[in-house]
């Protein structure tokens, strides 16, 4: 017989399955686009957990794509083998020596491990960068050589994505590119994220930071901003109430907006469950963009 204590948790848990089947039903086939890096990447066990909940989502039907970041590892790398590590305008300088880094790092190494993690937690997974299948081609950023190969998406090819969703698999996307002649480009995840999620109409782009989401003031957490338009977005950033590093992600948000995402989710990705609290519940725990 169930003591009490256990009586509650086991309510307590039937409660939180019953409020997740309208989302399991409403979202059942849809694609969901996930810009993975942060803490949630770094930790081991947080790690872990965040891809038992990618595989849930995936169990309950729904299609992912998911695209990483790896800046520290790639940072790491670097130190080790005694390069400079510098940044301009927010950018790392990526000069040829550390481009071959980021590709053995991002490529070689940060993208084969979530293979590995993913389908060892019982889903298929499988590895991708911008130069297989020409999934996408890349262009420099600037002109102006100080930032070095620092490049952004040109044009997708999605068709490779399509293939693999249909076969239920999961892509996992590393952000290195070429352009047409064959020179390698170091990208921003949240570019290419953006970019897939606009191309392949996904119903949601989720862009996981070291932030809760946009904040009125970014000094304090309870200043949240649970849900905003394109317009307010805007404004937020006109305003320099959003500034520093969460500006490249709300541009990146406000652009999968108008190209036909239907919502961008911006969450903390050092929140165990974030994805699953965000997506499957009522109140969400990060910011959202919509039309």
């Amino acid at each position: 017989m169930q003591s009490k204590s256990n009586k509650k948790t086991s309510n307590s848990r039937v409660q939180v399955l019953s409020q997740a089947l309208p989302y399991i039903q409403k979202f059942h086939g849809k694609t969901f686009v996930i810009k993975y890096g942060g803490s949630a990447m770094t930790e081991p066990e947080l790690k872990k957990e965040t891809i038992k909940d990618l595989v849930l989502l995936s169990c309950v039907g729904i299609k992912l794509i998911l695209v990483h970041g790896g800046g520290p590892e790639i940072s790491t790398m670097s130190k080790r083998l005694n390069l400079p590590v510098k940044f301009v305008d927010g950018y790392r300088v990526t000069d040829k020596e550390t481009m071959e880094i980021v590709e053995m790092v991002l490529v070689g190494k940060v993208q084969k491990d979530l293979v590995n993690l993913i389908n060892v937690s019982g889903a298929r997974a499988i590895g991708l960068c911008g130069k297989d299948g020409r999934l996408f081609s890349a262009k420099p950023i600037s002109k102006m050589k100080k930032y070095g190969f620092i490049g952004e998406v040109q044009s997708i090819d999605a068709d490779i994505l399509m293939t693999l969703l249909e076969k239920g698999f999961i892509p996992v996307i590393s952000s290195v590119g070429a352009d047409r002649k064959g020179q390698n480009y170091n990208i921003n995840a949240d570019n290419v994220a953006s970019s897939i999620a606009s191309v392949i109409k996904a119903s949601k782009l989720i862009l996981m930071t070291d932030t809760p989401g946009i904040l009125k003031n970014s000094k304090r957490l309870d200043s949240l901003i649970s849900k905003l338009s394109v317009a307010e977005a805007k404004k937020l950033i006109q305003s320099k109430h959003i500034s520093g590093g969460m500006i490249p992600k709300t541009t990146a948000a406000i652009s999968a907006i108008k190209t036909g995402v239907n919502a961008v989710h911006i969450i903390d990705g050092g929140l165990k469950h974030s994805i699953l609290l965000e997506v499957f519940t009522d109140t969400g725990i990060g910011s959202m963009i919509v039309r």
